[in-house]
């Protein structure tokens, strides 16, 4: 795979999966627009992706801000140039039962994951069919295929860009755009760093590979669903998770 002369633009690319993303993309030859919430994040891993001989930028963004949204990609665009690739994968959880579940924690999880993801596909829509080329990946998550305890409002966020992601693949199909999901399962980031040993356990005794994943078992899977071979692939999930949901 290849992806030199292509601008790939990575949502919470600080940290973990998105870092992991973020530094693939550029080993292969493209130019990554890095995005987190701060710019001191976004920087760091474009830092790192400059230290390896590579081109990238960093960008402070809420992509739950329609406004900020905007600014980003006519950002992007000025510096870097049209993005033929957007990777959603900015997320957070606020997790609790939901009896005690407050309204704002529920707004702004779905605000940031759900929304988020179909404010940055509006943005790059227009460019992509000009181009009549494009690779959209929403990075979902395999609680949107359960459900989990506590966890309603993540749940319900990650089960929604199951459906973004089949309806942008129909809406733009034929103009050579393709959008899929990756659902990742218990994955090592600070997310699931305070995960109980309890659940730790049953997670490596259920998974057939028998343990927890790491960001690089799921930047593989991005990287194909971005690529030009993968042109015939769209509205899929490709779940990575060494088979815990079998």
């Amino acid at each position: 795979m290849s992806f030199e002369g292509q601008v790939v633009v990575v949502t919470g690319a600080s940290r973990g999966i998105g870092r992991e993303i973020a530094l693939g993309f550029a080993r292969h030859g493209a130019a990554v627009a890095c995005v987190a919430t701060t710019e001191a994040g976004a920087s760091a891993t474009a830092s790192a992706i400059e230290a390896e001989g590579g081109t990238a930028k960093a960008y402070a963004c809420d992509v739950s801000d329609a406004a900020s949204v905007e600014t980003l990609f006519t950002n992007v665009g000025a510096d870097l140039g049209a993005p033929s690739v957007l990777v959603n994968n900015a997320g957070i959880n606020r997790d609790t039962l939901l009896m005690r579940m407050k309204d704002e924690d529920w707004d702004r999880v779905l605000a940031v994951n759900l929304k988020g993801a179909f404010l940055c596909i509006r943005a790059v829509t227009r460019s992509m069919m000009k181009a009549r080329y494009g690779r959209i990946v929403n990075i979902s998550s395999v609680i949107g295929q359960t459900g989990a305890a506590g966890q309603a409002n993540y749940a319900a966020s990650k089960a929604g860009l199951f459906g973004l992601t089949m309806s942008v693949a129909k809406e733009l199909g034929s103009r050579g755009i393709t959008c899929n999901a990756v659902a990742p399962g218990f994955i090592e980031t600070d997310m699931t760093e305070n995960l109980p040993a309890e659940m730790r356990e049953l997670v490596m005794k259920t998974a057939p590979a028998g343990r927890l994943g790491t960001p690089a078992d799921i930047a593989p899977a991005v990287l194909f669903l971005a690529s030009r071979e993968a042109s015939y692939v769209t509205g899929q999930t490709i779940t990575v998770d060494g088979g815990l949901t079998l």
